[in-house]
């Protein structure tokens, strides 16, 4: 095939394999990109819907804790409305700042307890969701040595109130990503990720079924990439199933995911990007249903 030929064809072969997912267990439903006019707005990095999908609770990168009503028609977003935006302080109510200040990862269990993780001070702590204020939870040893820019990016809350947090920096065996397991008084290693190719963990949920779903990230010249693993952490090989895999600049930086139930009784995915508080970026959110 003659050189000239092969660009079209290749043209339409990135454009066919810009969402790639596995047919049978995910679609997607609803693309929305969220725009707001307040400097506090972007570098969402933390997101956990309500119970029925129809609020949602957001942490940023500069440390702003945000929550959201979601207005849908036929399964799809059609209107996001800001209901409050609150900074996250210590708690002694002293606003977080500078590098203490970056929120990446928000949890939130069944009764209300939520979660924060922090880049850069890499620490995780309990928040309060009506004012804001955050505490400190113990450190494991690791957080320390980890990257400024390679810490707890993925957290998640087990139904029995376990927390999981996975950094954006490997460190496990065979170059996987260490799972950290907070049982209510110390952290431990509870599994390790395998490390696959180019994508870095971002975001976490447990869904209905038990399972955690890992949001990874990967940074290509052409944009971002993203995609979604599933895992059983108490199963010996993970039971890893790959849901999702989307080509450069199909989405923006999708760094956190949160799963729900909608009225028919399926399982949602939805998800947030942060944009950096970039210009040129958008702040997009994405849901996907789970049809297996």
């Amino acid at each position: 095939m003659r050189p000239r030929r092969l660009i079209p064809l290749t043209i339409a072969m990135v454009l066919a394999s810009a969402l790639l997912a596995r047919a049978d267990t995910l679609t997607l439903v609803s693309e929305t990109v969220w725009r707001e006019p307040g400097k506090w707005f972007g570098g969402f990095s933390g997101l956990e819907t309500s119970a029925d999908g129809q609020t949602a609770d957001l942490v940023t990168d500069r440390a702003t804790l945000v929550r959201i009503r979601l207005t849908r028609e036929a399964g799809r977003i059609v209107a996001i409305t800001t209901l409050r935006h609150t900074p996250i302080t210590y708690l002694d109510g002293t606003p977080a700042k500078g590098d203490a200040a970056d929120v990446e990862g928000l949890a939130i269990t069944d009764d209300g307890a939520a979660y924060v993780s922090f880049e850069h001070d890499h620490r995780v702590g309990r928040l309060n969701l009506d004012t804001g204020a955050a505490g400190r939870l113990p450190d494991h040893p690791d957080f320390a040595g980890f990257p400024d820019n390679g810490g707890l990016e993925a957290l998640a809350v087990h139904t029995d109130g376990r927390v999981f947090a996975v950094p954006e920096s490997r460190g496990g065996r065979n170059g996987g990503y260490p799972v950290y397991v907070f049982d209510g008084r110390e952290w431990n290693i509870g599994t390790v990720i395998p490390g696959r190719g180019p994508f870095r963990p971002v975001g976490a949920d447990f869904g209905p079924d038990g399972l955690l779903y890992l949001l990874e990230r990967a940074v290509t010249p052409l944009g971002f990439r993203s995609r979604i693993r599933r895992f059983d952490p108490a199963a010996e090989n993970l039971a890893e199933v790959t849901l999702l895999t989307s080509a450069p600049g199909r989405f923006d930086n999708l760094e956190s995911i949160s799963l729900w139930q909608d009225a028919d009784g399926k399982t949602r995915i939805t998800a947030i990007s942060d944009d950096n508080f970039f210009p040129i970026q958008r702040t997009q959110i994405v849901e996907f249903m789970l049809t297996e």
